[in-house]
């Protein structure tokens, strides 16, 4: 029984060194939806992306309004048309229909490369403040993704912060 005891005692100094390790552990949580939603930086960028793309969007509402009113026209008016008529409309429309779904689908693909270069930028910054933060704190682990987070680990707010003073 004798010779266990070393292997005992050194255990248990083990398991008191993990403790006290585990004690000065420290970890932290930043929501990066939220930082896209509050930062200065991200609100600037989604104003940035609107002004750049809000006149390419109003030309497609007024061909999606146009196609919509010569639709309506067209089944209006298909009762007393020729058949040739009838159908070179037809054509017509589904040429301009295929012309509206192509642009808007241009359209979507541009927004989308952009936002996700936007949105980059402002990751890119906050990843930078919180580096600085858990330098400055002394962090051990700051995690940007989890299935569940205590509410005293989220370093949000003092992201957002340093991220809106330094402009």
């Amino acid at each position: 029984m004798k010779i266990y005891q070393p292997i005992a005692v050194a255990l248990l100094c083990g398991a008191a060194a993990v403790s006290a390790q585990a004690q000065d552990f420290k970890a932290g949580f930043v929501n990066t939806d939220r930082i896209f939603r509050e930062a200065n930086s991200a609100k600037a960028a989604q104003a940035k992306l609107e002004q750049e793309f809000a006149k390419r969007e109003r030309e497609l509402v007024d061909i999606g309004n146009r196609l919509k009113t010569d639709s309506e026209k067209f089944e209006r008016d298909a009762p007393t048309m020729s058949e040739a008529q009838r159908s070179a409309k037809q054509r017509q429309l589904i040429e301009q229909d295929r012309t509206f779904q192509t642009k808007r689908r241009e359209f979507q693909e541009d927004l989308n490369a952009r936002k996700n270069e936007e949105l980059s930028q402002v990751l890119d910054r906050a990843n930078k403040v919180v580096m600085q933060v858990a330098e400055a704190e002394k962090y051990d682990v700051i995690l940007q993704e989890a299935v569940y987070v205590n509410p005293k680990l989220d370093i949000t707010d003092k992201v957002i912060k340093a991220l809106n003073a330094a402009k």
